[in-house]
């Protein structure tokens, strides 16, 4: 691979990036502003002797916790085997760290003397819907993040107090939202809810989401595209499903969608309306990974088309251009058609017309 392809391929993939204690769970970055104190790191283990904690800070912990002197609003009680919630949480804390151990449940009271909580990390741990009282986070007014994947949940947690802007419930059992349970998140931004066992999504499942920007549907058990999705979504991950096509009509509303992935699903051709795809503001379509074998139709303002490992053998102009002109053209900038049935030298000779911006094509 010479040195222009491999920048290419990092380009499209993105940076990458180790996997370590310090990575979001969820598969999101998570941003951190210094400026405000947050903590820079998720976890403490393996990187500084406990003991030093508490002999240079001399604020209250609890015992079963570390408590930085450069975070003195954090509390790190993560990867301890913990059944229970640590006694004593001290009313500073802003930013608590909880995953990675074997709890199932609160007590309602369980954060009574944390109000001030920013962040709480719960991931990787075993907590039960039946084991979260329906108040059990209303009483956090201040929180900004919270962080439940990989764990048990059947259903989302109910209550959850309007100042959440990220809600992370990846990878659990999740097969239900019950209506009204978002009604009052205006300011959720990102939801994460792949990995789960959601089948279908009601008119009101989603109702109250006004602001939600990311939207991960990925790896449920949907087999039609779902309806009555929060229409200010601008990314919206439907990957690892069991979609056999994209009705017309079904993104009718999303003015803003910009990224749409519904790679590794079941799409054929007859399942894809022509006019599926329709949107003017769509940068990014992923539809790698399924059964197509023609090129589906999408606006010529696409710029980046993923359709590796179909079955595609005939490259259709007219699906990426309605017309070429000077002024109409494509503006794909990078096409993946590798592991297709297309061979290069069957491309028809007026491709370059209509992708004159490209960068590049997999082949």
């Amino acid at each position: 691979m010479d040195l222009k392809t491999l920048l290419l391929v990092l380009s499209v993939l993105g940076p990458a990036c180790g996997s370590t204690l310090d990575v979001d769970y969820g598969g999101v970055p998570l941003w951190v502003n210094r400026f405000l104190g947050e903590p820079s790191v998720l976890s403490l283990r393996g990187r500084m002797d406990p003991s030093w904690f508490r002999a240079v800070n001399t604020q209250s912990c609890p015992s079963d916790c570390e408590c930085p002197i450069q975070w003195p609003t954090a509390l790190y009680c993560d990867s301890r085997g913990l059944t229970k919630m640590p006694p004593g949480l001290p009313p500073r804390t802003q930013y608590l760290f909880l995953q990675g151990n074997s709890l199932t449940g609160f007590s309602q009271d369980a954060f009574a003397n944390a109000t001030k909580l920013r962040w709480l990390f719960l991931d990787r741990n075993q907590l039960l819907s039946g084991g979260l009282d329906a108040g059990l986070f209303s009483g956090l007014t201040r929180l900004i993040h919270l962080f439940m994947n990989h764990n048990n949940l059947t259903e989302v947690p109910k209550g959850l107090p309007g100042s959440i802007r990220e809600l992370r419930l990846a990878y659990n059992h999740i097969e239900k939202i019950s209506p009204g349970t978002f009604q009052n998140l205006q300011n959720l931004t990102l939801l994460l809810l792949q990995g789960n066992r959601l089948k279908v999504v009601g008119e009101p499942d989603f109702r109250g989401l006004s602001s939600l920007n990311l939207l991960d549907l990925s790896a449920n058990l949907f087999k039609k595209f779902p309806r009555h999705l929060p229409p200010s979504v601008s990314q919206l991950y439907l990957s690892n499903n069991s979609l056999a096509g994209v009705e017309g009509g079904v993104l009718q509303g999303f003015s803003g969608l910009r990224y749409l992935r519904l790679g590794r699903n079941r799409l054929v051709d007859k399942g894809m309306d022509p006019a599926a795809f329709n949107l003017s503001s769509l940068v990014e379509l992923d539809l790698s990974y399924n059964q197509l074998t023609q090129i589906p139709v999408v606006p010529t303002t696409l710029q980046y088309l993923y359709l590796e490992a179909n079955q595609i053998a005939v490259f259709n102009v007219s699906s990426l251009c309605r017309e070429v002109s000077p002024t109409a053209y494509s503006r794909i900038r990078i096409l993946r058609l590798d592991g297709n049935k297309l061979l290069p030298h069957q491309l028809p000779p007026d491709w370059v017309m209509c992708l004159r911006v490209l960068h590049r094509i997999y082949i």
